[in-house]
């Protein structure tokens, strides 16, 4: 099963990623990033992680306490998360989106886990995108659980699609690892595109699903996301090629690399990631540690 391909892969692209956040495309064709570094934006040293990580790393903490999905002790760690950096290498958190934010402190004030995300048309941020991978390692995970936990921030449909549709690359690569990338993505979008047959939001994956990717944007909406993930896959042959590519086109750099990086490292694998990175990442090992013990508890489901 290899979680730590996926996950660390994740880790390592959000923290490329977190130096650079919100800088353009064309200060990144001037200066693109090639390696590790630090400090920049968040002003953190070369290795750091970001939300998209702790958050995922939440998730994996509540399953592998809860032996499965519980939707309100997954809402207690990412609050723990929000209110105190834990899952952080830092003691402070930093980059916390706004739907995420909303959602967490609405649950804090009393509103059920299930009840809390955000659904409006602009709470389409990638942020339950970000740190679902995890669910991809569990046995016959189906498609309710994945929209529920993507629901906890981030509850409008198009989010919870988007959610299923990257489960369903994971699952793709991790049970047929012979098949070409592009197979892994389209017969995910496939499946998707049936099972969602009757969704008014199918529309805004017609670019994934024609791989008419020459336009994209790296901004924080779910969709332009999944458009740079998809591109970066598609476009390079390698996880250090996809990964650098999804930071250097820029705008949400770590989030975009961090999902992209966990796709990538499923399907190249662990020992892909340049180990120059890999050492880079301060308490991998305790990351490591996390990833043998979720898979044991994904074996047993």
């Amino acid at each position: 099963m290899k979680v730590k391909d996926g996950i660390v892969g994740l880790i390592v692209g959000d923290a490329l990623g977190v130096p650079v956040e919100f800088s353009s495309r064309y200060a990144l064709m001037e200066h693109p990033v090639t390696r590790m570094e630090g400090y920049g934006t968040y002003n953190m040293p070369p290795g750091t992680w970001s939300d998209d990580s702790a958050m995922t790393i939440a998730t994996m903490h509540s399953i592998v306490q809860k032996h499965g999905i519980d939707y309100d002790d997954m809402m207690d760690k990412f609050l723990e998360w929000a209110k105190y950096a834990k899952y952080l290498q830092v003691d402070k958190t930093f980059d916390i989106g706004a739907t995420t934010s909303s959602a967490i402190f609405r649950y804090d004030n009393g509103t059920p886990a299930l009840e809390s995300g955000r659904s409006g048309d602009r709470d389409n941020g990638n942020g339950s995108l970000m740190r679902i991978l995890p669910l991809a390692y569990i046995k016959d995970i189906d498609y309710e659980t994945i929209e529920n936990v993507s629901g906890l921030t981030h509850a409008h449909p198009r989010s919870k699609i988007a959610c299923v549709l990257y489960i369903e690359m994971a699952k793709s690569m991790l049970e047929n690892e012979n098949l070409p990338m592009e197979d892994h993505i389209f017969s995910a979008c496939d499946k998707i595109k049936k099972h969602y047959k009757d969704s008014p939001e199918l529309i805004h994956f017609e670019k994934i699903f024609n791989n008419d990717l020459d336009d994209i944007s790296g901004k924080g909406y779910v969709i332009s996301t999944f458009e740079v993930v998809v591109h970066c896959l598609l476009t390079t042959d390698n996880y250090a090629d996809a990964v650098l590519k999804a930071v250097n086109i820029g705008g949400d750099t770590d989030t975009n690399a961090a999902i992209c990086g966990g796709l990538a490292g499923i399907y190249y694998g662990y020992d892909s990631i340049p180990i120059d990175w890999l050492i880079e990442i301060d308490e991998l090992e305790k990351v490591l540690s996390l990833c043998e013990k979720f898979e044991v508890i994904c074996d047993e489901s």
